[in-house]
């Protein structure tokens, strides 16, 4: 079988998951999608880059409407933005031509906690429709919830999980680096945390995911966010950063039964940070405890966990699923 898809959104993310379905087997491209007007009217091709698949002779457009259909795609590989309620109209114009969603929407990834309205209209639009929508990535959408979910396979009880992902931001694009704070002052990251534009999105959605496919009912959650000063001053091709500037971030969200922490996750995302990894421990019966050394790399396992979700979300029941509902996510 191929799966008929249409990129929208072009962005480094969006550019990365074209790349990749452009590669794949299994996969045609039949349009892409993109406002920018020095990308519309671009053959995609051209932006992919030298070296990368041909992508056909699709040519970027910034109708989304009449691409949709025209296509008429199986499914939509949407990268546009992290907010939930700014890509409503997008996902909802997408549902309503009869295409199935994979977004990198860090906010869809559960929103039903934080956006219970808005995900239960998605839902809807979604079950009406016939198509499913799913939110997903590395982080949230594996590395700190359906990977962890998937270690509790094994266990007879699961008791609590703790999650810690260190991430050296240096070696990641300038909007994620320019996302945790990287050159800020103390005082101005403190100002952007309180307006939420200095924060990694989608931890308490991963907080939510776990306990709610788990069946634990948390009665307090809580998350912080805190800066990491850099000691010394870094230089990175997006960012300069002078000792006592903000290298990026540590947060941790916690969820608790009664005053016992049952899951901990926490985020430590900065330039230079040492040892990368992505740790998951499973307080259970029997104990699970896994490292991946270096940790997964958020852009490249991005575009692998949007394109490998295709084969999933064309099988699931229709709405709006976590990464805890639809079939397993793997290679193919």
């Amino acid at each position: 079988m191929t799966i008929r898809v249409v990129c929208y959104g072009l962005g480094p993310i969006g550019l990365g998951i074209a790349r990749l379905a452009a590669a794949r087997s299994g996969v045609a491209i039949v349009g892409a999608i993109d406002v920018d007007p020095h990308k519309a009217g671009q053959p995609l091709a051209a932006l992919l880059g030298a070296g990368a698949p041909a992508g056909g002779d699709v040519i970027v457009s910034a109708d989304a409407a009449a691409t949709l259909a025209e296509a008429q795609p199986d499914a939509v590989l949407h990268a546009t933005s992290s907010s939930l309620a700014s890509v409503r109209g997008q996902l909802l114009q997408i549902i309503e031509a009869g295409a199935n969603v994979v977004s990198t929407c860090e906010e869809l990834s559960f929103p039903w906690t934080a956006q219970p309205q808005l995900a239960a209209e998605l839902d809807a639009a979604a079950r009406r429709a016939g198509v499913t929508l799913l939110g997903t990535g590395v982080n949230p959408g594996y590395a700190m919830d359906a990977l962890p979910l998937m270690l509790t396979a094994p266990c007879a009880a699961v008791h609590a999980v703790r999650v810690l992902r260190v991430v050296d931001a240096a070696r990641r694009r300038g909007p994620l680096q320019r996302k945790v704070g990287a050159g800020l002052t103390p005082a101005e990251f403190d100002q952007r945390v309180q307006a939420g534009t200095v924060r990694h999105v989608g931890l308490p959605e991963s907080l939510h995911m776990l306990a709610t496919v788990l069946g634990w009912h948390l009665e307090r959650t809580d998350d912080s966010i805190a800066a990491v000063l850099a000691d010394a001053p870094i230089t990175t091709e997006f960012a300069q950063v002078a000792a006592g500037q903000v290298a990026g971030v540590r947060q941790v969200a916690r969820g608790f039964i009664g005053e016992r922490e049952v899951l901990r996750l926490e985020l430590r995302m900065y330039l230079g940070a040492p040892d990368p990894q992505d740790t998951v421990e499973i307080d259970g019966d029997p104990p699970v405890r896994m490292t991946i050394a270096g940790g997964l790399h958020g852009d490249v396992a991005t575009a692998a966990i949007a394109v490998n979700a295709l084969a999933s979300v064309v099988r699931a029941a229709p709405g709006l699923a976590s990464m805890g509902e639809v079939p397993l996510v793997h290679f193919w």
